[in-house]
């Protein structure tokens, strides 16, 4: 018996379990440890532990001798526990901690005293309110510093002059009103300051922010975007701020900005970007635009114009953006959209029209689309000429239009269609309407209908699904025309997503 329960403790430990794993934890191995609805840090924990990981429990309180014999402890994790105080010195002797992550707990300061290989430091979602030098001091190998969602006021460079290898610093949803300069933090390359209070930007705070890749400041006060930008940048977020115009001679240096995102502001018109010439996606989504962005950099890839003023579209527009891909203009106020405006934008692929004024089908798109959006028109009917170039389309929308029928030679001339959206039309529920339905469907085509509106004898019943208006029709419907198959060499590879609200515009 003796010999058999030795064989068993050898087995455990071969395969890496331990057989005193702590009551509410489970050990999966000898390395990890996950405990949850504890009341208190559990004793017994295998020394040999690597990582330990505690959520939603009740532990108010942390103190030296809780890790006491935890000497390869390398990740410590306490999620959603109501820690609110810990022990000074509490973790000063894990000398081979690396993460220390205490999420969404209540505590009022940094932890005392951190090990200097630490590495990675995450205090989102407490309450704390202040940031001390001597927090950070000897952290000379901290990379990643997160205190999202606190309650800080003021961040200054004296409190993180130590951390000479901090590549991340987030410091989302907080009160920080200003920022003072310089940041001597030569390897940092991600910082956030997003939903704070700030409304200024010291002209010297880049100063020594030579690595930086990604900035974000959105969520804030600031009516104009910093000057003396590192050239290293590559992202810049300035959305929810209250910038009125952008002045793209101040940021004309940044030949290495990709992505810029201004939605949300109070901008009214947009020109110059051309001199950030590797821009390739530029968001000004919800200002007050009421005309394109004039003279726009040839590289764009994403434009998007959406929940603005603009009344109409021309060639002059987009006559340099070949490179263009996504274009969103959906709820503005276009009423005119000049015959092959978008014709130049010769990789276009997605084209976000809904929610505006345009009475047809824009002509002369561009051959490559394989989205169309026209929800929320006041499109009529459907021409044959207007669609008929377009055979990469995949899907288009005409939901909520003032559509009463199908013209079949159209649809018919669109081999990869998979998903066309028709409902909240006045449709005229004749039997040519059902049997266009039945072709597009027998070719494999998803089609969402809606209500009819005439004759009377059938308003109000739907014509996608009415048994009355299939018996009615049924003569037709049994055409050999409705029996055509679509051909293996039109079927198209590309998956996309039914929900026409909800969807993913990379479409290859």
């Amino acid at each position: 018996m003796h010999l058999l329960y030795a064989l068993l403790v050898l087995l455990s430990l071969s395969n890496g379990f331990s057989l005193n794993c702590p009551g509410r934890c489970s050990c999966d191995s000898v390395h990890s440890v996950q405990c949850y609805r504890l009341m208190e840090l559990p004793f017994g924990i295998p020394p040999t532990t690597k990582r330990l990981y505690i959520s939603h429990s009740k532990i108010h309180h942390l103190q030296q001798s809780n890790f006491t014999g935890m000497l390869a402890l390398e990740e410590f994790i306490l999620l959603a526990s109501g820690t609110e105080s810990v022990e000074n010195d509490t973790f000063k002797t894990l000398n081979t901690l690396k993460t220390l992550e205490l999420w969404k707990n209540k505590l009022r300061r940094v932890p005392s005293a951190l090990p200097a290989s630490l590495e990675v430091l995450k205090l989102n979602d407490n309450s704390i309110y202040a940031l001390y030098q001597s927090d950070f001091e000897g952290l000379k190998k901290l990379k990643v510093l997160e205190l999202n969602n606190n309650l800080i006021s003021s961040l200054s460079p004296s409190m993180l002059s130590t951390l000479v290898s901090l590549q991340s610093l987030m410091v989302d949803g907080n009160n920080i009103e200003s920022v003072a300069g310089p940041l001597n933090l030569p390897h940092l390359k991600h910082m956030s300051m997003e939903n704070n209070k700030l409304h200024l930007i010291s002209d010297t705070l880049f100063t020594s922010l030579q690595s930086l890749q990604f900035l974000s400041f959105s969520g804030n006060f600031l009516t104009k975007i910093p000057i003396n930008l590192p050239k290293s940048l590559l992202s810049l977020k300035m959305e929810r701020n209250q910038l009125k115009v952008v002045r793209f001679r101040d940021v004309k240096h940044l030949e290495n900005l990709s992505h810029l995102y201004l939605s949300e502001n109070f901008l009214s018109s947009i020109d110059g970007a051309q001199l950030l010439a590797n821009l390739t996606t530029l968001e000004v989504s919800q200002n007050q635009l009421q005309m394109l962005p004039l003279r726009l950099p040839v590289r764009l890839q994403k434009l998007d114009c959406s929940s603005n003023l603009i009344q109409s579209v021309t060639a002059r527009d987009f006559q340099d953006l070949q490179d263009l891909k996504h274009l969103f203009l959906d709820n503005n106020i276009v009423s005119l959209f000049e015959a092959g405006a978008l014709q130049r934008c010769s990789q276009l692929s997605n084209l976000a029209l809904e929610q505006n004024l345009l009475l047809s089908i824009p002509l002369r798109l561009p051959k490559t689309l394989a989205r169309l959006d026209l929800k929320g028109n006041a499109i009529q009917d459907i021409a044959e000429r207007e669609l008929k170039d377009l055979k990469q389309l995949q899907v288009l929308n005409l939901r909520n239009n003032k559509l009463s029928a199908l013209d079949l030679r159209a649809l018919e001339g669109l081999p990869r269609l998979r998903h066309l959206y028709l409902d909240g039309n006045p449709w005229n529920c004749t039997c040519s309407l059902l049997r266009a339905r039945e072709v597009l469907k027998a070719k494999g085509t998803d089609v969402r209908g809606g209500q009819c509106a005439a004759p009377a004898e059938r308003q109000g019943e739907s014509w996608m699904s009415s048994k009355k208006i299939t018996r009615q029709c049924e003569p037709q419907l049994h055409s050999t025309e409705t029996k055509k198959k679509l051909k293996p060499e039109d079927a198209s590879s590309t998956k996309v997503s039914p929900d026409d609200d909800d969807y993913d515009y990379e479409i290859d």
